[in-house]
């Protein structure tokens, strides 16, 4: 809320946002900070416009920041309104009848002493409530003195008195203080402080925090949190000790600005509000905030120069940034995707009552201190929809897209009526900046070595391979390390209806990579290419690997034709939702209709699920099964025994464990790869030993990045970089010897490694 320059000081406006009536109260061009606490001025102002609003759950102080008292503040005061208008309107205890029986010479007193209390009522209710106490015992007092023919005047006034009393003490304000009473002076306010905590909202932005730490909490752990330019957040994260979840308390740059800087803002976003995004400026999103960002720092410039205000050149960048971030981008919601130890946010509707919710990696669910306004709610929902050119209505309550800030991604899904009855909802995927990498899920213990390097020898070995799982159980992010056990010479093409895969971070280490944009399966019409009409075009596309997002609906059917066909030339591989393998054999033949028979092309099923801590308050990702599907069932898989476990996950020691089959040889998958590889066919023990070579080149890249503290070995560059030469070094040794052993392959590579991290620290 920004009110015009004509507004006169101390107007107010009541506006209806979301499902709430928010007072607003004009501070523009007042000497000083706005504070119901502090100033009894203020608080009988705002006593006096809820008398007339009776409705109002929040209240906002607008000035060069906005103070927001939010519905528990509001109704303290709103219930002492109604106290007033109670005691004026229905009692009117200022009446005569009301103060005196029949004796006149009392009136007088009596009724100054009801009016001060009245009059104090608004301005300070704690001290209004101990002057009508004391007023009582005076009172009772007079009445011991005064003649026999007045007490039952004086006994009359003490009941009314008395009335009063209990109506102002039964007050949630009144019965809130009273802890607070035992250090408390007459008229001294610093009561109010410690009951009316206003959040601060600057006043360029809509959002709210809650920006004091709850008292009775206890800190946990805090870091900072950056961006660009300066622009650093604080995280708090704290447990109540009553409370299951963890508080994500945020202290971002918004609301630590200067009040000059917070007054350029403001007037520099006044500008740029006027200027209606249309939606080509969305198709480079990342080009437009840089327009936006240049255009933001001169306009600041010139209005710092306007009203003669200093400004260094890092607060103009922090300030640009800020601004940017509040006009064309998505406010806090960028800053908590700053936090790379945050994996999903959500937003429940009704928004703007409830607080935003988090899922961090140590903390699990995480309760924020971010309470978004319904303007920002709405201009995001427009902002996706002209990002993702899809449509968000009652008739495609729906929408899936992603969200691209610098190296920040995030799958945004948005639900909105009649779907969800209370209006707009959001979960927030956040991804990794950069791509998962097998190195980098085994330090995370979602699996083990060995899996990794059983995982990198199917990928070798062009397996058909889905990978399967829950919801947040890591399928995305165990598929991408996948692809970059691709050998880059090799075609790849990603089939997405939301971009999450990592193809840019693929295409920049020289990967051949085509992406191709689909229809959601939860729209039926738009200008997009459906799912599997994308499958279908691939195969005409050239000899390529296929990666599909997601399989979800029809396009399961063109998959297993693109599995058949891709089956022994090139990988195919895809994640889906399923709990076991038989869960995905009932998914995809039964929900998605593809002949049971067609379901014999899927080679590989691994199966990932968050495991939890026996309180329940724990979860982390592992991957517990690897199943090959076996050729010779005929109706289900499950009976016939179609299904064989090549790793399964040992609970107790918290670790995938090869199974019996294939430490005996008994991998039909596996023995069908060696049979095209010269020397491994026949050959179990050689093709054994280059899955245990591959493991040790992984858990080697994972013991030396301990070792050193350098991380950046386990990320995307190096991982490709050290496939590569794993490859260079095994075509090497087999020019020498006929096969790729783990005795020459890995010296030579473990040497390789050395040189290279000496390289590095150089």
């Amino acid at each position: 809320m920004q009110f015009k320059k004509e507004k006169p000081l101390y107007s107010y406006e009541v506006q209806r946002e979301g499902e709430e009536d928010i007072l607003y109260i004009n501070y523009l061009g007042a000497p000083y900070v706005p504070s119901i606490s502090d100033y009894p001025e203020i608080m009988e102002r705002t006593i006096d416009a809820l008398v007339e609003n009776p409705n109002v759950s929040r209240i906002v102080l607008v000035q060069q920041k906005n103070y927001n008292y939010d519905s528990n503040e509001t109704f303290l005061l709103l219930e002492i309104a109604q106290l007033y208008v109670f005691l004026i309107r229905q009692e009117k205890i200022l009446s005569q009848e009301k103060l005196i029986t029949n004796v006149e010479q009392f009136f007088s007193k009596r009724y100054n002493d009801i009016f001060s209390f009245l009059f104090l009522l608004k301005r300070d209710p704690i001290s209004a409530y101990s002057d009508m106490k004391k007023l009582v015992i005076e009172e009772k007092i007079f009445l011991e003195k005064i003649d026999t023919q007045f007490k039952t005047d004086q006994k009359n006034y003490i009941n009314f008195l008395e009335r009063i009393f209990k109506l102002i003490e039964n007050t949630k304000l009144i019965q809130t203080s009273l802890s607070f009473m035992r250090d408390y002076e007459k008229r001294d306010r610093e009561i109010y402080n410690r009951i009316f905590k206003p959040d601060v909202i600057p006043n360029f932005t809509f959002t709210r925090l809650v920006l004091d730490l709850p008292e009775d909490a206890e800190i946990i752990d805090q870091y900072k949190i950056s961006g660009m330019d300066s622009d650093e957040s604080w995280v708090t994260i704290l447990k109540k000790q009553n409370e299951s979840k963890f508080i994500y308390h945020l202290n971002p740059p918004e609301n630590s600005l200067s009040e000059d800087h917070s007054m350029l803002l403001n007037l520099a976003r006044n500008v740029l509000i006027e200027h209606q995004p249309k939606a080509e400026e969305f198709i480079d999103t990342e080009r437009t905030r840089q327009v936006f960002f240049n255009v933001s720092k001169d306009l600041i410039q010139d209005l710092a120069q306007t009203k003669a205000i200093k400004i260094n050149y890092s607060d103009l960048n922090k300030l640009a940034t800020i601004l940017v971030r509040n006009t064309i981008g998505f406010g806090l919601i960028e800053v908590l995707l700053q936090d790379k130890k945050l994996q999903d946010i959500a937003l429940n509707a009704p928004i703007p009552l409830t607080q935003v919710f988090a899922r961090h990696q140590d903390y699990d669910e995480c309760l924020t201190n971010i309470i978004p306004s319904q303007e920002d709610v709405d201009s995001w929902a427009a902002k996706f929809r002209m990002i993702s050119g899809r449509p968000l209505d009652e008739a495609n309550p729906i929408l899936d897209t992603q969200l691209s800030i610098g190296n920040i991604r995030a799958r945004i899904a948005i639900i909105q009526r009649p779907l969800s009855p209370d209006g707009l909802a959001y979960a927030i995927r956040r991804h990794r900046e950069e791509p998962w990498t097998l190195p980098l899920f085994i330090k995370n213990k979602m699996i083990n070595p060995f899996a990794a390097g059983l995982l990198s020898f199917l990928i070798s070995g062009s397996r058909t391979l889905l990978v399967s799982g829950t919801r947040s159980s890591g399928k995305t992010s165990l598929l991408g390390s996948l692809m970059l056990e691709i050998i880059p010479k090799f075609r790849i093409i990603v089939i997405e209806d939301t971009l999450e895969l990592p193809v840019n971070a693929l295409r920049k280490l020289n990967y051949d990579i085509l992406r191709m944009k689909v229809r959601s399966a939860l729209l039926k019409t738009t200008s997009e290419v459906s799912a599997d009409d994308g499958i279908r075009t691939s195969l005409r596309l050239g000899d390529s690997c296929l990666i599909l997002g997601e399989v979800r609906s029809v396009e399961a059917k063109a998959l297993y034709e693109a599995m058949r066909v891709g089956a022994l030339a090139n990988v195919v591989a895809g994640t889906i939702h399923g709990a076991s393998p038989y869960g995905v054999f009932d998914r995809v033949v039964n929900d998605l209709e593809v002949p049971a028979t067609s379901f014999k092309a899927t080679d590989i099923i691994t199966v990932c699920n968050p495991i939890k801590s026996p309180d329940g308050l724990h979860s982390w990702r592992r991957m517990l099964q690897l199943a090959e599907v076996r050729k010779h069932w005929k109706k289900d898989p499950l009976e016939e025994k179609g299904f064989v476990d090549l790793m399964r996950y040992n609970v107790e020691k918290d670790e995938l464990e090869p199974s019996d089959d294939l430490i005996n040889g008994d991998s039909e998958i596996i023995k069908d790869i060696a049979s095209n590889v010269k020397g491994w066919a026949g050959n179990w023990d050689a093709v054994y030993d280059n899955i245990l070579l591959r493991a040790m080149i992984k858990k080697e890249l994972v013991n030396v990045s301990n070792l050193t503290g350098d991380n950046n070995l386990l990320e995307a560059g190096f991982n490709s970089l050290a496939n590569y030469e794993f490859h260079k070094i095994s075509e090497k040794i087999i020019k020498e010897i006929g096969l790729p052993l783990s005795k020459r392959v890995f010296p030579e590579w473990q040497k390789w490694l050395n040189t290279e991290v000496k390289k590095r620290k150089i």
